[in-house]
This record gives structure tokens, sequence and C-alpha cells, in this order.
């Protein structure tokens, strides 16, 4: 296998595949919290040389789910619950500055017309007299569709970068704890809630509300903090977070080499 990290026919850069199934390996809790990452059997188990591996190392280094380790190599990180809440309340914070944004510069309607049919879509999936949803795969796609459309919205670069940036962990991401609230009878009254908050998002943006469209969004984040205490009372919905591999529930611990 050519150590050159160039592009093989037919199929994706040697670099890209590296980077995809290490943090695919990373998600689905194939590397767990605090376990330490040796080169040369990752590069087995991967199926890439040890170049393109390694650039994928650092890369993942960056987005925040790896760590360099004195005397080198990588410990893949282990969060505390206060550091996945620091990344909820960060989404939402750019979440909020870009709802001001789209609120003081939008001038084309396209973008608007879309998060209306965003939002009509998933009014058709929820309502307060449901005990649940019946399609909640098509409720994550819409509800991260309209985050997406939000975000595009604010014009501005810089900011979706950032974001991007904050969406690299799983458990920061709009939906990533919308699982929970398929399980829970109780935790309908919360999609329901979101769902009001993305109506008032759209109403401040529509009128130009920049200050309102900042506080709302901001506040919207903060509905994943409730799916996240439930989350944690559950051993059972807490393995089935993306990415709960990752999060600390008692002292970090540093696991075997692999």
């Amino acid at each position: 296998m050519s150590d050159s990290g160039v592009r093989p026919a037919g199929g994706l850069s040697q670099n890209l595949t590296a980077v995809l199934r290490l943090r695919e390996l990373i998600f689905e809790g194939g590397l767990s919290g605090g376990e330490r990452v040796a080169e040369v059997p990752l590069a087995e188990r991967l199926g890439v040389s040890r170049t393109p591996l390694r650039l994928a190392l650092a890369q993942l280094e960056h987005e925040g789910l790896l760590e360099a380790i004195s005397g080198g190599g990588f410990v893949v990180r282990l969060f505390t619950r206060e550091q996945v809440i620091d990344a909820i309340d960060l989404r939402g914070l750019l979440e909020g500055a870009a709802a001001r944004l789209a609120a003081e510069r939008v001038i084309d309607q396209s973008p608007l017309e879309a998060l209306h049919g965003c939002v009509a879509q998933i009014d058709r999936l929820i309502a307060p007299s449901r005990p649940a949803i019946a399609d909640f795969e098509r409720y994550v796609v819409l509800n991260e569709r309209f985050h997406e459309l939000l975000i595009g919205m604010s014009g501005s670069e810089a900011l979706q970068a950032a974001y991007r940036r904050a969406l690299a962990l799983p458990f920061a991401s709009p939906s990533a704890f919308v699982m929970v609230q398929s399980e829970l009878r109780e935790s309908h009254r919360t999609l329901y809630v979101a769902q009001r908050q993305h109506r008032q998002l759209l109403d401040a943006v529509e009128r130009g509300e920049g200050s309102r469209a900042e506080a709302i969004g901001r506040e919207h984040a903060r509905l994943a903090r409730e799916n996240l205490d439930w989350a944690f009372d559950s051993e059972r919905m807490f393995d089935r977070l993306p990415g709960s591999n990752l999060i600390a529930r008692a002292e970090p611990e540093v696991d075997h080499v692999v």
C-alpha cells in the first residue's frame, strides 16, 4: 500500500479514508475515552498506511477528540459532564449569534421560505396531544436541517466555521440527545417546546428582531441539558447516545493500549 496519501483510482484518498474510519471507530465505541492509541496496530485495524494515519490523528486532535500525551502518541479524550454542558452552551452562543445576524442581514427570501417549509414539516410530526413521534428519523433530519438553515442565514463564514468545529463532538450537535426523547414519554414535552422555539426563532428572524432571535437561539440549546440529565439518569439510554463512550460517568481512567 502506498504511503503517500494520494488518491487511489476510483476511491477516497488515504488521508480522508483514515480520518473517516478513525472518527467512526471512536464514535461507535471501538476506541473509548481515556484509551491510548498505538499507530501500528491502529493502521492495520483501519487498513491504511502510517503517514495518512498520522495526518488523521493530527486532524482529530484538532477537532478535540484526541489528545497528545507526553512521550509521543495520543489518547482518546474523555469528557466530563461539565464539559458536555459547556459544549451545549457554546452551540447556544453560536446559534444565538447566527439568529441575530440572520434577523439583521437577511434580504433574500428563499432561505426564509426554506425555513418555513422545514418548520411546517416538523409541525406535522409534533402536536401537544400526541404522546410520541412515529417517525423519529424524519424528525432528526428536519431538526438538523432547521439548524443548518439558520446558521447559513447568518451570512458569516467565520461563524459557520466556528459552528462546524463546535459540532465535531457528537454530543454537541442539535440532535445528539434526541434519542433520549424517543423513549421517554415525559420528554415529548421538550420536543414540543423545542418546536415552539423553532417557530419563535423564525418569527423573530422574519421580523428583523435581532435581540429577540439571539435570546431564543441561546435558550433553545439549553433544552439539550434536560435530555442530558435524562440520559445520565438511565444507563440504558446513556449507552445509546452517540459518543457516550467519550463521556465519563465517574473519574476518568486511562485504558489499555490498542
